[in-house]
């Protein structure tokens, strides 16, 4: 874990009592990582997180509570506690939820039935140095899922707008899960051009990868968000800025 990021204490949350206690076992063996509390029910894991000093969720999508109970979870704690950061752990029987998961708070989603144990800690590391988790085609997924919304506008403080009519067409276009190559195309510029446009973008704003860079920009241009449909339909790899 990078220096500077204070110890993740891990709520481990699943219906299945055997299932938490296997991904605890696997989360121990991490010296940057503490297990603080494990819970089978939604109600039990926002008590745990109150009480036992939880930053980190790791939830699946059915608890005791229901099939859905982790995602009713994921949007108390963003409602509750907005600066613990979570992650939906779920099979591929419950993809179709991977919308929803991110529509309720979720910083990142990771496939059971894919993942081994290194995957999941290194999806545990990166989420809680403040990155995003999600696979390429989940991510083209839940942005074609979520585009139906205005054009992207960043203001500051002030009511001025922090990017350009240029940078907020790249942001746009990243957001439809173009490349580097396939945005230079699209605007008649020089990758070089849209590259160096991109880490403009990522200062102004304060993200660090594409992944980031795209929920961001779905997040804050979309009108006030409903409460996630949670019946209908809907590895591991990070978006950077040399997607091309």
């Amino acid at each position: 874990m990078s220096p500077g990021i204070r110890t993740a204490s891990i709520l481990v949350a699943s219906g299945r009592a055997m299932s938490t206690e296997l991904i605890s076992q696997a989360l121990q063996l991490q010296d940057d990582f503490r297990v603080v509390a494990r819970a089978t029910s939604g109600k039990d894991a926002l008590e745990a997180i109150r009480t036992k000093g939880v930053n980190f969720v790791l939830v699946t999508t059915a608890l005791s509570d229901g099939p859905v109970g982790g995602l009713l979870l994921l949007q108390k704690i963003q409602e509750a506690f907005p600066c613990v950061k979570s992650v939906l752990l779920f099979e591929h029987s419950e993809e179709h939820l991977i919308e929803a998961a991110f529509r309720a708070g979720a910083k990142g989603v990771l496939s059971l039935s894919d993942a081994g144990v290194d995957m999941l800690r290194k999806c545990v590391e990166k989420v809680h140095a403040g990155e995003v988790w999600a696979n390429s085609a989940q991510l083209v997924e839940v942005l074609h899922a979520l585009s139906q919304h205005a054009p992207l506008r960043v203001l500051n403080a002030d009511g001025a707008r922090l990017l350009t009519k240029r940078e907020e067409d790249v942001v746009g276009l990243v957001e439809e899960g173009l490349t580097n190559r396939q945005i230079a195309s699209e605007l008649r510029l020089s990758e070089h051009t849209i590259r160096n446009n991109l880490f403009r973008i990522f200062d102004k704003l304060g993200v660090s990868t594409r992944v980031e860079l795209a929920l961001y920009a779905v997040n804050r241009s979309r009108p006030a968000v409903p409460p996630p449909d949670l019946t209908s339909r809907e590895e591991e790899a990070e978006g950077l800025v040399e997607n091309s």
